[in-house]
C-alpha cells in the first residue's frame, strides 16, 4: 500500500479514469482502521487484541448487475478493478438505475470531544475490563458468571467514483456490553448492559454504577413470582421504544427489502395510515453526537434526516442510491457497509419516535391492570412479527406500579402495536447500544431514541393462569 492516502488518492484518480468507460459505475473504497477487543468470561480472558487493517473494495455496475471485489496489495488493484467490470457485465442485462447525487471533494472528520482511545494503552484497557467484571462478581454470591467486553476501532475511509466523488472520511467508535448471570437451584436471570459512544473514551470509564445494577437486577429478579401471561395495556420504557422502532419497523423502512418484495412494498405503501396523528418516526444520520451519525454514506451521499411517520401516515423510506433510482424516490445517505469486505447495503443510521405530549407519570393512569416494561435482555424480529424480553418490569393496577415480576417477553404485529399505541410521553431518550446486523454484517453502529409509550393490546408471555 501507499505510504499515505495522499499518495493513494493519485492512484485511485488513475484507476477510475483508465477503468470508467467500461462499465456505467465505478467505485474504489479505500479503509485503514485500528481496533482494540478485549473479551472477560468470569475469570478467563478470552480476547485481549489489537489490530491494523488496510485494504479496499471495488464496486462496478452495468446494465444493472453489480461486480464486486476486495484488494489488500494496491499492486492487485488493475486486477480487481477488471475482475468487478468482468463480473457487472456478466450479469447486467437490464438497465442502470441509481439516483442522482451531486459528486463532493471533501475531508470530513467526526471529532472527539476527549481522549481518542488510540492513546490509551491495551493494559489500561483491560484494567477498565478487570475492575467491571470484579463488580459483576462481587456484588452478590448468586452470581454464577459474568462477561465484560470491550472493543473500539477507528475508521478512515477514501471513496472515489467514476462520477467524480472523491471523499475522504474518519471516525471512532466505542462499545462496552456487561453481563451477569444470577444462580439459585434451578433458577437463573441474566443482567444486561451495553454502553457505546463516538464522543470519548472517558464516556466509558465512569460505569461502576450501571455496573452493579446489572449484577443487582439479576439477583432480584431470582426471588420475583413470573408474570402472568395475557394480553395486557403496556407502558414501556424510552429503551424499549428506541429498540422497537429500531427492530420492528426500521428493519422494514429499509428500501431494498421492499423493492425485492412486492407484497412488502404494497403493505408499505407510500400514505398509509400506521397510527395515531401524534406520531412521527425518523432516520437519519445528520443529527449529530450519536453512532449511527456522519457526513456522507459509503457511496458519497450526504447524510439526511428522513421522516418515515408523519402524523401516523408512511411517508419515506431509508435508501441507497440504487434503490431510490428503481423506486423513483430520493436517495437519503443509507447505504452502509461493516468495512471493505462488504459491499455498501441499506441501513438505519439513528432512528427514533419524536417526543408526545402526555406526562409520563399519566401513562400508567386508568389501566386497572397492565404491565411496565423498561430496558431490554433481547429479542428478535421476522418480518413484521417480533418478540423482546425485558430487563425489568413490574405490574400495573388501578393506575399505579405494584410488585415487580420477571420473565415478561413483549409479542406481536408492528403494524398492529403503532395503531394501538394509545399515548406518547413527554420524556426522550437517546441509547447508543446498538449494534445492528444485517446480511452478514453485523456490529454496525446506530443509535436509537424515543420516549416513553402506552400500547393496549399487547401479547406478554410468561406462566399460564
Amino acid at each position: 500500500m501507499p505510504d499515505s492516502f495522499a499518495q493513494s488518492k493519485n492512484l485511485l484518480i488513475d484507476a477510475i479514469a483508465r477503468y470508467r468507460d467500461c462499465v456505467d459505475y465505478l467505485a474504489i473504497r479505500l479503509e485503514e482502521s485500528e481496533g482494540t477487543n478485549i473479551l472477560l468470561r468470569g475469570d478467563k480472558v478470552e480476547t485481549l487484541s489489537e489490530t491494523i487493517a488496510l485494504g479496499g473494495q471495488v464496486r462496478a455496475c452495468h446494465k444493472g448487475g453489480w461486480g464486486f471485489a476486495t484488494f489488500n496489495k494496491f499492486s492487485t488493484l488493475a486486477e480487481r478493478i477488471e475482475e468487478a467490470i468482468a463480473a457487472a457485465r456478466l450479469v447486467g442485462d437490464e438497465e442502470t438505475l441509481l439516483a442522482a447525487i451531486d459528486p463532493v471533494q471533501k475531508i470530513c472528520q467526526l471529532s472527539l470531544t476527549g481522549t481518542d482511545p488510540r492513546l490509551v494503552p491495551l493494559p489500561q484497557k483491560k484494567e477498565l475490563c478487570d475492575r467491571y467484571n470484579d463488580i459483576l462478581l462481587t456484588t452478590n454470591p448468586r452470581i454464577a458468571s459474568s462477561q465484560v467486553s470491550y472493543g473500539d476501532s477507528t475508521q478512515h475511509i477514501l471513496l472515489a467514483t467514476s462520477e467524480g466523488t472523491l471523499l475522504e472520511q474518519s471516525w471512532v467508535d466505542m462499545e462496552m456490553r456487561f453481563s451477569a448471570i444470577a444462580r439459585n437451584g434451578d433458577i437463573v436471570q441474566t443482567g444486561r448492559e451495553t454502553t457505546g459512544s463516538r464522543k470519548a473514551y472517558e464516556d466509558l470509564t465512569q460505569l461502576d454504577g450501571k455496573v452493579r445494577d446489572t449484577a443487582e437486577r439479576a439477583v432480584t429478579a431470582l426471588s420475583l413470582p413470573p408474570v402472568t401471561g395475557n394480553t395486557y395495556t403496556v407502558v414501556i420504557d424510552p429503551i424499549l421504544t428506541g429498540l422497537f422502532v429500531h427492530e420492528a419497523f426500521g428493519h422494514l423502512s429499509e428500501a431494498d427489502m421492499t423493492y425485492e418484495n412486492p407484497d412488502l412494498l404494497e403493505v408499505m405503501s407510500m400514505g398509509k395510515r400506521f397510527g395515531s396523528k401524534e406520531l412521527q418516526i425518523f432516520d437519519g444520520a445528520a443529527p449529530t453526537g450519536h453512532r449511527g451519525s456522519y457526513f456522507y454514506d459509503d457511496e458519497g451521499t450526504p447524510a439526511t434526516t428522513t421522516q418515515l411517520i408523519e402524523d401516523g401516515v408512511l411517508v419515506g423510506r431509508l435508501h441507497s442510491r440504487e434503490t431510490a433510482g428503481k423506486l423513483g424516490e430520493k436517495p437519503t445517505g443509507n447505504a452502509r457497509c461493516l468495512n471493505y469486505h462488504y459491499p455498501p447495503i441499506v441501513r438505519m443510521t439513528n432512528t427514533w419516535i419524536a417526543r408526545g405530549t402526555t406526562p409520563v407519570k399519566d401513562l400508567t393512569a386508568e389501566i386497572k391492570e397492565g404491565v411496565y416494561a423498561q430496558n431490554w435482555l433481547g429479542g428478535m424480529t421476522n418480518g413484521e412479527m417480533f418478540t423482546f424480553s425485558a430487563g425489568e418490569a413490574w405490574m400495573i393496577r388501578n393506575g399505579k406500579l405494584a410488585e415487580p415480576v420477571r420473565d415478561v417477553t413483549l409479542s406481536g404485529n408492528v403494524f398492529k402495536t403503532l395503531a394501538n399505541i394509545e399515548a406518547i410521553g413527554n420524556d426522550f431518550y437517546w441509547d447508543e447500544s446498538g449494534g445492528c446486523g444485517k446480511s452478514g454484517q453485523s456490529g454496525l453502529p446506530v443509535g436509537c431514541g424515543g420516549p416513553s409509550l402506552r400500547i393496549r393490546d399487547v401479547v406478554v408471555g410468561g406462566e399460564a393462569k
